[in-house]
């Protein structure tokens, strides 16, 4: 397989310099997802962009690490799920909640667990959800908004979860300690 770049400040495309820096200037580092990302300045944009939009969206903390995590482990994202576990760590969640979606566990309140099965939902079916699947999620007291913010972060995890099987993205240092493995991987 084709080897992809870690790029640097020394050996970005011109067009991707202001982007590393933002990266570098949100995380202390430049992430080795960005690293390989930088290759297409569009791309890292985009997923920069979408990484804000999906912060800014209509979950909290909690529901944000829900929807990051449960499309890392569904898409086996060897880089994602250590680097999610990270930032939520950062976020303060529960513990409680990082190790049940790491493990695949039931998670510590029905609310939290209805919004990883809508999402695994999404991403199992591809969008194409019966109407029964979307009633008994607005009945659960979600909104048509969270709905579409799902999509919102699976569009982001699409790009890093997808980059990161190609390259073969290593996991960055200060993730390391939160390696994971997919219990489905692992024999």
């Amino acid at each position: 397989m084709t080897d992809f770049t870690l790029h640097d400040e020394t050996t970005v495309p011109e067009a991707s310099k202001p982007l590393l820096e933002k990266s570098k200037a949100a995380f202390g580092m430049i992430p080795n997802l960005h690293a390989v990302m930088a290759e297409s300045p569009q791309l890292l944009e985009a997923y920069q962009r979408v990484h804000e939009l999906f912060q800014n969206s209509s979950f909290d903390k909690d529901e944000l690490t829900v929807v990051w995590q449960t499309i890392n482990v569904e898409n086996t994202c060897s880089y994602c799920v250590p680097a999610h576990t990270a930032i939520a760590h950062s976020m303060k969640v529960d513990l409680e909640i990082t190790d049940a979606l790491r493990n695949q566990t039931p998670l510590p309140n029905a609310r939290l667990e209805t919004l990883r099965g809508f999402t695994l939902k999404i991403v199992r079916e591809r969008g194409n959800l019966n109407e029964a699947s979307v009633q008994a999620f607005l009945d659960a007291g979600f909104t048509r908004q969270n709905i579409l913010d799902i999509i919102l972060g699976y569009a982001q995890k699409v790009m890093s979860n997808y980059t990161n099987h190609l390259a073969k993205t290593p996991v960055d240092k200060p993730f390391q300690k939160f390696d994971w493995t997919s219990a489905n991987n692992a024999a």
